[in-house]
């Protein structure tokens, strides 16, 4: 042996981990060359310490956070829907919209406390004002909306006070886009990767999906000679949503095989199916015979297209986050990326004498 062979094997010597082997195939010795074109690295099991994934879970509840991202959708839908029949003339249309709003709202922030835990806990978010934290500005948004939703209604039904209730009613449309939108920007914001990755599309997904289901409420609600405008934003809703969800799915690449796995994948044909054939039929209702019974039918099938996407979306984060394989394989393309974007840079450079 001579000392170069001496020195090379000292130095790898001194790096063990620098060829080994991981996931389940430590520990395996590689094949012998000479056997065709064989592989001589094993495939890639996305595994980590324990067997425990990447990221933790999200501990929500379900029912409670999904519930939370849908009743909030509906709430702000029906809050601009309230606003443009109080300005044309619809007062039960405007009515059924703006009960909507305040019942929605109202069951929005019981569910968020009660996975919240304590009611207090609601409270302390808002002892700051953060712009740069959802939650904080979402705290604020909340506490501003509900209130101007439950002067609408209150003067509506009390018949007095018609002044403030004009005001609370735009107070309450202004604030509704945000209020529909802004659930998506906060789970945007986590690290689950099939929450994370549909960042740009995602408040689009929602404000369509707001805006259907509000829709679906005042169809199944309201009397149908006033419900034209309901029609119309169920149809702009669904094209918004349908085609946003779409467009988001195929920008995500590995991030969107969870909407097509499973319980979600499940919900979310669910919801396409609703959606689309609900706003098809309220179109198709106006004018005919047993229009009262065809525009429940479509307003309901708004409604539960609506519910279905929210938890759809909801159940897609929570597998991405199980499984390491959308955490680890989007980081190695964005780090492979960022390489080959510094090498092109590099290659234009002059080189500098020594």
């Amino acid at each position: 042996m001579t000392g170069s062979d001496v020195t090379r094997e000292g130095v790898e010597g001194a790096r063990p981990g620098r060829n080994a082997l991981t996931g389940a195939a430590t520990g395996r010795r590689r094949r012998r060359r000479g056997r065709g074109e064989r592989s001589m690295v094993p495939d890639a099991e996305f595994s980590s310490y324990y067997g425990k994934p990447v990221l933790n879970k999200p501990t929500w509840r379900a029912l409670d956070i999904a519930g939370y991202l849908y009743l909030g959708g509906l709430a702000g839908g029906s809050s601009l829907l309230a606003a443009g029949a109080h300005l044309t003339g619809r007062p039960a249309m405007a009515r059924v919209a703006k009960l909507g709003a305040t019942g929605a709202i109202s069951l929005s922030l019981a569910a968020l406390v009660h996975d919240l835990g304590r009611p207090s806990r609601f409270m302390n978010m808002l002892r700051v004002f953060k712009p740069t934290s959802p939650m904080s500005m979402g705290s604020w948004l909340l506490s501003a909306y509900a209130p101007a939703t439950m002067a609408a209604v209150a003067s509506d039904l009390a018949g007095r006070y018609r002044l403030v209730g004009s005001a609370a009613t735009a107070a309450a449309a202004v604030l509704g886009p945000s209020v529909v939108t802004y659930t998506a920007v906060l789970i945007s914001d986590t690290a689950v990767p099939s929450w994370h990755e549909g960042y740009r599309e995602l408040p689009f997904v929602f404000a369509g999906s707001g805006a259907t289901a509000a829709a679906g409420l005042a169809l199944a609600a309201a009397p149908v000679e006033e419900t034209g405008p309901a029609r119309r934003m169920a149809a702009l809703g669904a094209v918004l949503e349908l085609g946003a969800f779409q467009a988001m799915k195929r920008r995500m690449g590995l991030a969107a095989e969870p909407f097509e796995q499973g319980r979600p994948h499940l919900l979310l044909r669910t919801a396409e199916v609703l959606t689309a054939g609900g706003a098809a039929l309220a179109a198709l209702a106006a004018g005919r015979r047993h229009e009262r019974a065809l525009a429940a039918v479509a307003g309901a099938a708004l409604l539960t297209g609506s519910a279905a996407l929210r938890f759809g979306v909801f159940h897609a984060g929570v597998a991405s986050a199980e499984d390491p394989r959308y955490t680890v394989v989007p980081q190695r393309e964005r780090l492979a990326e960022s390489r080959g974007d510094q090498q092109v840079s590099g290659q234009g450079r002059p080189h500098r004498p020594r």
